[in-house]
């Protein structure tokens, strides 16, 4: 089992932007000296209410700096906002200063506000995503490319920037609802498994990501991520005092943008925070939280877990404490994890 930190670039209006970006190094120094595996970051414009946050890509290069040997990567980039050019440029250009060692991680988005600013129009951001994704994987090919759309418009171009990684990064693909998980099976190198849903629609949903792979032919992926809200303290009661109104405040803001929305019809934040944690986050000792964490390669086959232990407004000392924890006592049970592939679609 492979073990990750996702960095929180979300922060409140009040924050002094340069002071998180310093403790977010100290996140970074921790999981590179205890032995954590990567680190991922992800992105929005145009943030609303009481949150800001600095973009992606140049924070994931200054990241890179402090992550060592650690892999890093995008957890997500939203692609159909973007150029293709400017994708395939950029990611390569991550991809050597990751000495190639890195993740392109990429996903549709859910805010109007997004798809507004960059005018990607309802109706088109499926197929910009995947118009995006063909251009930017023909151009890494080193092929001569003509293409004429809305989108971009390419006469016989050929791209000399290339990704280190050959034949490209690997691409994991975020996905929340039936047919983005479909969408996964087909067009990535795997599903990156959201944080967001319960673990009861996860499983309801990997029958329908395996049934997909079978449909077109590809293999269960060798690498098989998923993103955990997590905070590991001395017992479940604690975890809750630590994290709960940080990890509360992060769900309201999910519900005013509409992230359940982008979900299941059966998955819903607007809970009681009592029920909304339920099957979906994981708080506790560092014994509770590999219990909990236990489906997710028993049930599930995941072999790359990525853990969330800081939101908005958390002091840095909290987050490092959550952290402590999971490398000293979590983490050593975790690679001693086996993942267990699902059985195929149909198969018992």
């Amino acid at each position: 089992m492979k073990v990750g930190l996702f960095i929180t670039n979300q922060h409140h209006l009040d924050a002094d932007m340069a002071v998180a970006l310093e403790a977010q190094y100290e996140m970074v120094r921790h999981a590179r000296d205890h032995g954590w595996d990567s680190m991922f970051s992800g992105q929005h414009y145009l943030n609303e209410g009481d949150n800001q946050q600095l973009q992606l890509v140049p924070l994931l290069a200054r990241l890179m700096a402090e992550a060592g040997e650690m892999t890093t990567g995008l957890g997500i980039l939203l692609i159909n906002l973007h150029n293709p050019v400017y994708v395939a440029e950029t990611v390569a250009s991550l991809d050597v200063i990751a000495k190639g060692n890195f993740v392109f991680g990429v996903g549709l988005g859910y805010r109007d506000v997004e798809f507004d600013a960059f005018r990607v129009p309802k109706g088109q951001r499926v197929a910009r995503l995947e118009e995006c994704l063909e251009l930017v994987i023909r151009l890494w090919s080193g092929e001569t490319v003509s293409h004429d759309s809305e989108v971009c418009k390419l006469d016989h171009v050929t791209m000399n920037l290339r990704p280190l990684q050959k034949p490209r990064p690997p691409i994991w693909f975020a996905a929340n609802n039936d047919a983005a998980v479909r969408r996964a099976a087909r067009l990535g190198d795997n599903w990156f498994i959201n944080p967001h849903s319960t673990m009861a629609t996860l499983k309801r949903q990997m029958g329908l990501y395996r049934e997909e792979l079978e449909r077109v032919g590809k293999p269960f992926p060798a690498e098989l991520p998923a993103v955990k809200e997590i905070y590991c303290a001395k017992d479940r009661a604690t975890a809750l005092e630590m994290a709960g109104p940080y990890l509360a405040a992060k769900y309201r803001d999910y519900a005013k943008w509409g992230q359940d929305k982008a979900m299941p019809a059966d998955e819903t934040f607007d809970l009681e925070f009592g029920d909304l944690l339920k099957d979906r986050f994981v708080l506790g000792s560092p014994e509770e939280c590999y219990e909990q964490l236990r489906p997710y390669w028993e049930e599930m086959g995941v072999s790359h877990l990525i853990l969330r232990t800081h939101w908005a407004g958390m002091p840095l000392s909290t987050a490092l404490a959550s952290m402590q924890l999971i490398s000293d006592g979590l983490i050593p049970a975790l690679r001693k994890a086996v993942p267990v592939q699902p059985p195929m679609a149909g198969r018992h």
